[in-house]
């Protein structure tokens, strides 16, 4: 979506928007920042009360933020009368099932209302079967774990997406981009780019554009073979691939990506490919409640024994032990 002072412009008159943000536990403070201050700000520079939103948990109550921020919430069985509802989540996701609020999101549903998410929400959305046949998106970390679950969703790295009413986002500042193009459907382009500029927010991003910033800028080169490896490496952390193939794929010999790597990374293309997996098996350590033998097998390593090994190695502890250090910081 671009902002454009050509585009037709509905007309502000005095219909409100109503939004329910849904927040699970340990939700991120980026993503509602980004769901709810556009719709502040949209109301303070068109002088009129377009949207209001109303915070929602299963119970009610304070709900903590992954950073430990607590807000007050209204419990859905309380909520008002909705235009649309947006799921925020983030962390802790694999088992978080809430049946009221399935229910509720398949009841806004079944009423027409829009309903969306933010970030990891999406796992929410599907699990209440509401993205059957549909496109969407979420954080780009978790699409692998996504996938698993939901082999028949099509899942793409999109900014944010919309599929018949069903939007979703990547979460932290597309969230921004995902409000900015409601305003912009809502109440005309021209208010959208008022409210991005009020943020700093230059450039309204299309939601085709990727959620992850390039490798280019990731990892400080340009030779355009060395980024298309690393690419095909990231693209490849379960099905491990021979460095032979890796090359071929950039029309490199495997002598040259050898040089061509210690040049760049001062080691080899294999070992740079290995701590790849180990970096993706240390974060779902952290982040996630997976079996160590389940992360061991995402990341492309054939037992957790074999995984331990190499973490050792590398991280000087056990993948065990770098879950206990991790829970133990953040119990």
């Amino acid at each position: 979506m671009t902002a454009s002072t050509e585009s037709p412009t509905p007309s502000i008159g005095n219909i409100t928007k109503r939004i329910g943000l849904l927040i699970l536990p340990e939700f991120s403070m980026m993503a509602l920042a980004g769901a709810s201050e556009p719709l502040r700000s949209a109301n303070r520079l068109s002088g009129k009360t377009l949207y209001e939103w109303t915070l929602l948990t299963e119970s009610g109550g304070p709900v903590s933020s992954s950073s430990g921020i607590e807000i007050q919430t209204v419990p859905v069985d309380q909520a008002p009368e909705l235009d649309r509802v947006f799921v925020l989540a983030s962390l802790d996701i694999e088992h978080q099932k809430p049946p009221k609020i399935l229910r509720f999101l398949q009841r806004a549903a079944a009423r027409g209302k829009t309903v969306g998410a933010l970030s990891t929400g999406t796992f929410i959305l599907a699990r209440a079967g509401l993205l059957d046949g549909k496109r969407c998106t979420l954080h780009w970390e978790c699409i692998g774990q996504f996938s698993e679950e939901f082999p028949a969703i099509e899942v793409t790295k999109d900014l944010y997406v919309n599929d018949d009413n069903r939007w979703t986002c990547g979460g932290g500042t597309a969230a921004i981009d995902l409000m900015l193009a409601q305003i912009a459907l809502d109440f005309g382009n021209p208010l959208a780019a008022s409210v991005a500029e009020q943020f700093l927010h230059a450039r309204i991003r299309a939601p085709e554009e990727h959620q992850r910033m390039s490798i280019q800028w990731r990892f400080g080169i340009h030779d355009r073979r060395l980024t298309a490896a690393i690419a095909f490496m990231e693209n490849n952390l379960e099905r491990v691939v021979g460095i032979e193939e890796i090359a071929d794929r950039c029309n490199l010999s495997h002598r040259q990506l050898e040089r061509l790597w210690h040049q760049h990374f001062a080691m080899t293309p294999k070992k740079f490919y290995l701590e790849l997996r180990l970096n993706e098996a240390r974060r779902l350590l952290r982040e996630s409640t997976q079996p160590i033998a389940s992360i061991a097998y995402t990341c492309g390593f054939v037992s957790a024994s074999h995984l331990g090994a190499a973490y050792r190695r590398i991280w000087g502890c056990t993948p065990g032990e770098e879950r206990r250090k991790f829970d133990d910081a953040h119990s």
